[in-house]
């Protein structure tokens, strides 16, 4: 191992050797760093970050009223219990959590900020991984890894998803994507139009509307949305009974029940959810109001991920004329708004186009093995987590159905496992067959436009188990954390 301090990048004038090496520093990367370090003390890492801060997705978006969609106990790690008083917590509460679990444990020391990861290639020769990373001043610089992480999650963080809207080089006003918004951004008394029917338009609708003189949500077509109290008060009760952890746990293993049990009911029985979700909606709007067109989806209950909003605030806003939605199709742009399909026009200073993301798979790393690069679309996901045919190398996806930290919770503790059973037999290198009798599916089997638009770049995934990528919490705890650790389908050297 070089002699430079870990924070010390710009004196480093040779390759660094580490045990591990972890891309990416935010929820997943900096809960992988302590599960590996509390289980093999003896690991040396490093944590590969693009951007300049901790936090991931929570440090990159900052647009107004950016809150957790899923609860915290459950968003939380598993090792460190959320103390906030909020179930669904600002952006800012969640990054401030995930930067003091890092600074608490020492991971921060461990992390190289600044560094974008080009490609890795492995060599079988020497049972390493070369890793190319492209730092923020354009030196490039080389890390060498028996293992390789990915936490970089999967979406694009250069630039988010905006269609191709006719006439949008002649409005007057100001365009902006939620994935860049600007510091500076002044939308008093402004007229607004959010572009979208997902987690992030519904999320800015109510927020923008506090200084706003009003929003619009335009929508083609509608959401399923529901409203969840912002404080959990069956967790903030047992806080006064019970440790800690205590308390923590039970709310964590409640809530993930409850978010599975929905989505199971949901799945099995969508015409009862359908006209649950709406006997609940039409509480929460003004009577009469037209649900059959702006909250009604083509689609059945979980077939795309269900929006949560706090406290009915979507619902509040609407109440108060703060909010209007509209369901139609963008004619073209003018200067002074948005034409649409049905004649009518929306005025507007600012138009919010919360129209998805783009997804790339492990951050648009070039992998190679002994020279040849990996077409990510040939190998196939083993427990959800490992490719076929690329060694020593795991990633984290987490639920589309419930908290992401569900699944990078289990994850990183099964490849600390592995890692220690690779250490203890004395193996170098672990592989993945490929099971021939196993047939292919979509790597993510949601019909989320943003999943539809990538999912041909992705692995696979199998039909049968420990093919199958499982979205039950419930399912994988058995065989991830307490199951069987080594199957037919690995090679160990």
């Amino acid at each position: 191992m070089t002699t430079t301090s870990p924070s010390d990048t710009s004196s480093r004038t040779e390759t660094e050797s580490v045990d591990f090496l972890i891309v990416g520093a935010g929820l997943s990367g900096i809960g992988a760093a302590h599960h590996l370090q509390a289980k093999l003390p003896g690991k040396t890492y490093a944590i590969l970050e693009s951007r300049g801060a901790i936090g991931g997705t929570w440090d990159l978006f900052r647009y107004p009223g950016i809150r957790s969609d899923s609860d915290m106990y459950t968003l939380g790690y598993n090792f460190r219990p959320w103390a906030g008083d909020k179930s669904i917590a600002d952006g800012k509460d969640i990054r401030e959590y995930i930067e003091d679990t890092a600074k608490d444990e020492g991971i921060d020391r461990h992390i190289r900020f600044h560094h974008k990861v080009v490609s890795a290639e492995w060599s079988t020769a020497t049972s390493k991984w070369t890793v190319t990373a492209q730092r923020s001043g354009g030196d490039v610089v080389t890390f060498e890894a028996s293992f390789l992480m990915c936490c970089s999650g999967y979406y694009d963080y250069d630039k988010g998803f905006t269609p191709e809207f006719a006439g949008i080089e002649d409005f007057g006003g100001t365009v902006i994507h939620p994935q860049k918004w600007p510091e500076d951004l002044d939308y008093s008394g402004k007229k607004v139009v959010v572009i979208g029917s997902g987690a992030t338009a519904i999320t800015l609708a109510p927020n923008l509307a506090r200084e706003a003189s009003h929003v619009t949500l335009l929508q083609r077509s509608p959401s399923y949305i529901l409203s969840l109290p912002s404080e959990d008060q069956v967790a903030l009760g047992l806080r006064k009974y019970l440790p800690a952890r205590a308390a923590y746990g039970i709310t964590r293993t409640k809530n993930a029940l409850t978010a599975i049990g929905l989505y199971v009911l949901c799945q099995r029985y969508p015409g009862f959810m359908k006209k649950q979700i709406r006997k609940l909606q039409e509480g929460w709007l003004p009577k009469g109001y037209d649900l059959d067109t702006h909250f009604t989806p083509r689609y059945d209950p979980w077939d795309q991920r269900l929006c949560l909003v706090p406290d009915n605030d979507l619902f509040r806003s609407i109440r108060k004329d703060e909010v209007d939605i509209v369901t139609d199709h963008i004619e073209k742009f003018t200067d002074s708004g948005i034409d649409l399909k049905s004649g009518e026009h929306l005025d507007a200073d600012i138009v919010v186009t919360a129209t998805g993301l783009n997804l790339v798979a492990f951050g648009n790393v070039t992998l190679s093995v002994d020279g040849r690069v990996v077409d990510l679309t040939d190998t196939m996901a083993y427990k959800g987590m490992m490719l076929t045919d690329v060694p020593n190398f795991a990633f984290v996806v987490g639920y589309t159905n419930a908290s992401w930290t569900l699944k990078a919770d289990l994850v990183s503790d099964y490849v600390a496992r592995l890692l220690a059973h690779m250490d203890k037999t004395g193996a170098r290198e672990v592989r993945l067959k490929r099971d021939a009798s196993v047939g292919e599916e979509p790597f993510l089997d949601f019909a989320a436009g943003y999943v539809l638009r990538a999912v041909d770049s992705f692995p696979k995934q199998g039909s049968s188990a420990p093919w199958k990528l499982r979205m039950n919490y419930f399912r994988d705890l058995p065989a991830l954390r307490y199951g069987k650790l080594v199957d037919d389908n690995m090679s160990f050297r």
